[in-house]
Order: C-alpha cells, then structure tokens, then sequence
C-alpha cells in the first residue's frame, strides 16, 4: 500500500482532487483570501514529515527523531522573522484563527474586555464575534466604520477605548480595502496601558513587500495566515516582542496545540523564503495595482464600492442600490465562471446569509500572470453578469470569455492534464 499513487489507493479522492485542480485551472478565483502555492510550496507539503510526531520547539522536543524537522522549523523562524523585521516568531500555529486564540489565551483570563472591529464592517470572527470563542470566552466592544466615507474613524475608536477600557485591542480586517493606522492603534492602546494585537493575515504579502505599514513598531503581537497574499500553504504565524516570546510558545504549545505539522511548516519555510526574493516585491506592487484599476474600472460602470476604492489587494463592491443581493450575485458570477464571495457591508440591511456586498480579491489573478488589461477585460465581464444576473445567455457568453482567458494565463501546467 504503502508505493501504489493515489489513483490506486482511493480513486475517489484522486477524483475530487483533479476536479479541484480543473477548477482552479478554468476559473477567475476572485476570493481575497485565496491564491495559488507555487510548486515548491505544494511539494514541500506532500513530504514525509507529515509523519514525525514533534511536541516542543526545536532542541527541546518531546520525541525523539526531531534532527531534520528541527532544521525546517529554523529555518521557517529565522525567514519569517526577517521578512517582517521580529523579534518573535512561532511558525506552529495551524491556522490564524488558533494564532489569535493562542495570544487571547495567554495574556487574557475568560471575561476580559477585548475591542475589534465588528464582523459586518470587515473584521473576523476570532475578533470577538458572539459565535466564536473570542466572542464566547471574552466580553467585546466593537469599532466599525464610519457613515459618510466608510472608513475607520481613529477618534471613535479612541472615544469607546476611553469609555471601556479593553485589556486587549486588534486591529486587521478581512474586508477592509484601505490602509489601516496601525500607529493610531497602537498610541491609544498604550494610553490605556492596553495590549495591541494586529491581525494582518489578509496583507502579510503587501507589509513584507513594504507597500503596507508594518504593524511590528506598535503592535504587542502580530498574527497573520501563511496563504493569502503571502502565497504560502495554509497555516498561521505569531510574530512578538521578544519579550512575550516564552509566554506564546507555552501558549501555543501545550496551550491550544499538540504536535505541529511538520510537513506545513516546512512548506511555511518555502514560501518564507520566496517572499525574500526580489520577484516577491513586484508580484505584491502588480496585486496592489490590479485591484485598483479593477476599482476604477467598476466605479466608471456606476458601481458603487465601500470606501470609494482600495489601497490594497481587495475591494467591496456594494449593491445596496441594486436589486441583485450578495447572494445572487456571487451564484451568477460563480455560473459565469468569477469566483468570488457574497460578503456584508457596512449598516447592512440584508442579513449575513444573503448581504449587499460582494469581495474581490486580486492575489490569484495576479499569481497567474494577468495584469491591468485583464483586469479591464474581467470588470466588463463582472459588469454584464451582474447587469442580467438571471440572463443565462450573458452568463454562457461570459464563461466562454473566461474559459479563453484562463487559457492564456495557465497555472500548474506542469501537472499532467494541464490546459
């Protein structure tokens, strides 16, 4: 069993996965937080150190056998701490969520007052929402935008740090298109004698490349996901002072985890190492410049987008004045080959089933090569598809365009059945 392929083993499962990959292949993926692994990434994954039990930290593990995962796990914390100038690093968290659970849970005891932004104006769910653990364990007050330019109003969130007085503020979004003040934050946390957590797991690609402020100046504790525009496997980091360093390893390690996957952490070590390359830093400026002129193009069709543009990899396209929902749109777009995300918008009037929002991202498109003229192309299309959203004739006539363009920018052509 252990030399027959895949296909042998579970012909279902190799089934699944190639249906996957041709549909990675022949689709717009338009999710913000999704990319494309490079090869090395996804071959660092299929590894035989998916089989190495290694409880601890490197030269302090609980098993025997630790001598090559030890040399990825360094490898993995010196890159990362390097790419993003930290004192800090844990490179074992499994996703970002359990990153912020591992710092909640660390310097926070059940009942302590947090403050996030709220869910339906672009935060997340580890930020205190009332279905997650954050919201579950700890009492939250929440920022949001404002009502005229939808942005993060620093006085407001200063005003309510004033009135409740948060052990712990975060600051990150997961749809928020614009810079964020990361300083601002993170005076009025220390005027509070507050702790700052910045969860930067959407734009950990743009603060590598520098075309987004580092939170590490100001922030206690910096989380983020490894596989958004980072462009790594799926996985989360915890970056610190080096101060709070001992006091996060106990708390990822027994705190919230057992054995960490030494398989992920090296694909961790690769991505690390590509986003240190040169390269790294144009693929982020052309990301940045692709959303943007995808902005441009939709508010040029009368499209309406939260905040009136973006400055980073993402924007919100806001259909409160239209007929078509969140929900329709993202099943129409979704039929004409667009893949992206019915998402809430500020003051929401729909509920999170159906929403008036829809996110864009560009990291994928990007990592496929596409630039500003495909970005022209896909806004006509995104525009025709939601101008008829129950038109099946526009949708077909759409998806062929598609199909042709995702031709012209392949991706894993190396895989056999690559087209």
């Amino acid at each position: 069993m252990l030399e027959l392929e895949l296909d042998k083993v579970d012909p279902e499962v190799f089934a699944a996965v190639g249906s996957e990959m041709d549909r990675e292949r022949r689709n717009l993926v338009m999710i913000a937080s999704e990319n494309y692994a490079s090869r090395a990434v996804i071959q660092a994954q299929a590894n035989v150190m998916t089989n190495k039990y290694a409880e601890g930290y490197p030269g302090s593990r609980y098993y025997g056998g630790c001598e090559y995962v030890d040399v990825v796990e360094k490898l993995a914390v010196e890159r990362v701490r390097t790419l993003f100038r930290a004192p800090y690093a844990n490179v074992q968290p499994h996703s970002g969520s359990q990153a912020n659970m591992a710092v909640l849970l660390t310097f926070l005891e059940p009942g302590d007052l947090i403050m996030g932004m709220d869910l339906s104006h672009g935060g997340h769910l580890t930020h205190g929402s009332p279905v997650n653990f954050s919201g579950r364990l700890f009492r939250t007050v929440f920022y949001g935008l404002d009502t005229e330019g939808r942005r993060i109003d620093m006085d407001r969130v200063r005003d309510l740090a004033l009135k409740h007085r948060p052990r712990l503020i975060i600051a990150g979004a997961s749809a928020y298109p614009r810079i964020i003040d990361f300083a601002a934050f993170g005076e009025i946390a220390r005027e509070i004698d507050a702790y700052f957590m910045v969860d930067m797991a959407h734009i950990a690609g743009l603060v590598a490349a520098g075309l987004h402020p580092s939170p590490m100046t100001d922030a206690d504790f910096v989380t983020s996901t490894t596989h958004k525009t980072l462009r790594g496997p799926r996985g989360g980091i915890i970056l610190a002072r080096e101060k709070y360093g001992q006091a996060l390893d106990k708390g990822v390690f027994p705190g919230i985890q057992g054995g960490p996957l030494m398989h992920i952490i090296a694909a961790k070590a690769v991505a690390f190492g590509e986003a240190l390359d040169p390269s790294f830093l144009t693929y982020q400026e052309r990301v940045v410049s692709n959303a943007r002129v995808l902005a441009e193009e939709l508010l040029a069709a009368g499209f309406d987008l939260v905040t009136g543009g973006t400055d980073n990899h993402l924007l919100l396209l806001d259909l409160s004045r239209k007929e078509v929902t969140g929900l329709d749109a993202e099943r129409a777009l979704g039929e004409a080959g667009i893949v992206a995300n019915k998402n809430a918008v500020p003051f929401d009037r729909r509920g999170p089933k159906v929403t008036s929002g829809i996110r864009l991202g560009t990291p994928a498109l990007t990592t496929r090569g596409m630039g500003e003229d495909e970005m022209r192309t896909i806004a006509r299309f995104i525009v025709l598809v939601l101008q008829s959203p129950g038109s099946e004739a526009v949708k077909m006539e759409v998806r062929e365009k598609v199909t042709e363009l995702c031709r012209a920018f392949p991706v894993y052509s190396y895989l056999d059945g690559g087209r």
